[in-house]
């Protein structure tokens, strides 16, 4: 590679500006990869998420219009982005405090809802979280490692438009599941499938994460629970009386039964993610003594109470993502109502995962999940892991060779 090529500065954009689980962790996968580089961190939004473990953020816009001595690569580091409307985008970048009311009052206002968006992102784009050089100055490679869309088909045209508008002008796209992969290659974008960036953790980060396993609130579990436990996580969608009445009982057996503690956790706090009010009820139904609520939302505490369980059930695609890189059982939750509609956390464990752990389960089948999960071979965990790891570093090879 030249010296012109390595000097150039790389942006590593996502949606890393809010608090998610695999948001936080992409860009320092990214970084991880491509040591010595001028890196920079965009998102949509300015933001400071380094009390959790995530980056100072810039906002992308605010990047690309500072003048480089040479133009700049951008890599989309990751995520659900070609499907994230820019209604979505803006309202997930809100105060939680501020979202209800914002919503209530932008929905019946369609162009204020549209004035609003605009001047929040800086961006007319339809979906802001996918970049294109034509609105990018300074700009002149774009790369996408292992980003994710299943709902593409479904979206609005114009969106769908727009999204594949720029993916056919971009110089490597990889994407990370089947389902994305296909709607792709029909449209006639060459795309290439790649794991999720996530897959990583354990290999770049363990050793980081083990010590952060031995001190403060993830310690503190492993000593109230000296048998185990299993990491529990669920999205907002799941806590009306009715789901947490239909998910306590079984989880209550299945933990019983294998002689586990229960800790629960949320993997983001951004609106529209996980909701601790949530699983404070939840916790309320089981018998004391066999629950926690974890309440640290620091990414690598949130890696370590993962990595440190006997498996883990949940919503979040990256808690499932973050249990296959540690080798644990998992098990995913469907969301209620989600039957025969495009699922991300599906897509991706019939592309990656080993055959009887495909399946999301109902809440009515935690108990049978969970059971068979954890009766799962750990040398057959540990090999998908590994084999995780060389397919990550074989494609993210492909985009980085995309980026000179």
């Amino acid at each position: 590679m030249s010296e012109a090529a390595l000097a150039k500065s790389i942006i590593l954009f996502g949606a890393f500006d809010r608090h998610n689980l695999g948001d936080l962790l992409f860009p320092h996968i990214a970084a991880a990869l491509l040591p010595g580089r001028d890196l920079v961190y965009a998102g949509l939004a300015r933001r400071d998420l380094r009390r959790y473990g995530g980056h100072e953020v810039r906002a992308l816009p605010e990047v690309t219009a500072v003048p480089r001595a040479g133009a700049a690569a951008l890599i989309h580091v990751g995520g659900e982005i070609l499907t994230c409307s820019a209604w979505q985008a803006a309202v997930m970048l809100l105060p939680p405090p501020q979202v209800q009311a914002t919503v209530a009052y932008l929905e019946a206002r369609p162009q204020e809802r549209l004035d609003w968006v605009c001047r929040a992102l800086g961006t007319a784009a339809l979906a802001p979280y996918v970049a294109s050089r034509q609105r990018l100055p300074g700009v002149d490679r774009v790369v996408y490692a292992g980003v994710g869309g299943v709902g593409l088909a479904a979206c609005d045209p114009p969106l769908r438009c727009e999204v594949l508008s720029a993916l056919g002008a971009a110089d490597h796209v990889g994407v990370r599941d089947r389902l994305t992969l296909a709607q792709l290659v029909h449209a006639g974008i060459p795309a290439r499938l790649i794991p999720d960036p996530a897959v990583m953790v354990a290999d770049l980060f363990g050793a980081r994460i083990g010590r952060q396993a031995d001190q403060g609130e993830v310690a503190a579990v492993r000593r109230a629970f000296p048998r185990g436990y299993l990491a529990v996580q669920f999205s907002a969608d799941f806590g009306d009386d009715v789901s947490l009445g239909r998910l306590a009982a079984p989880l209550e057996r299945a933990a019983a039964t294998a002689g586990l503690g229960v800790v629960l956790f949320r993997a983001g706090a951004a609106p529209w993610h996980d909701d601790l009010d949530g699983l404070q009820r939840l916790a309320a139904r089981l018998p004391p003594g066999s629950v926690r609520v974890f309440s640290s939302l620091v990414l690598w505490d949130l890696c370590a109470l993962i990595a440190c369980s006997r498996g883990y059930c949940g919503s979040s695609l990256h808690g499932r993502v973050v249990a296959m890189a540690f080798a644990r059982p998992r098990v995913s939750l469907r969301l209620p109502g989600l039957a025969g509609a495009a699922d991300k956390t599906a897509a991706f464990a019939a592309t990656w995962d080993e055959p009887e752990l495909h399946p999301n389960v109902d809440l009515d089948q935690v108990a049978d999940g969970i059971g068979r999960a954890l009766a799962t071979d750990p040398a057959r965990l540990r090999r998908r892991a590994a084999a995780l790891v060389g397919d990550y570093r074989r494609g993210f090879e492909a985009s980085r060779r995309a980026l000179s």
